[in-house]
């Protein structure tokens, strides 16, 4: 039986923020409705309100994306794999 007692990885690790931030991102942008209510400028004809929250739609998706692959090289690092 040994006296040194299991030693953790931290919890909230840079890494982790970066991925917090990337999945809080788009939240904040949609619920910030008064930072795009508006018609202009246009784009192609589509008002502001519209292709904003579609630009937004891409933007999650490589947000998520990065999300997720941070995760994994994450806990491949906490399993003591390879990175």
């Amino acid at each position: 039986m040994s006296d040194t007692p299991e030693v953790r990885p931290p919890a909230v690790t840079p890494v982790r923020v970066v991925i917090a931030l990337c999945l809080l991102a788009p939240f904040v942008a949609m619920l910030w409705v008064g930072s795009y209510a508006k018609t202009d400028p246009t784009f192609i004809g589509i008002p502001f309100f519209y292709w904003y929250q579609m630009l937004w739609v891409l933007i999650s998706t490589a947000l998520t994306m990065t999300a997720y692959q941070l995760w994994q090289r994450d806990q491949r690092a906490r399993r003591g794999g390879t990175k």
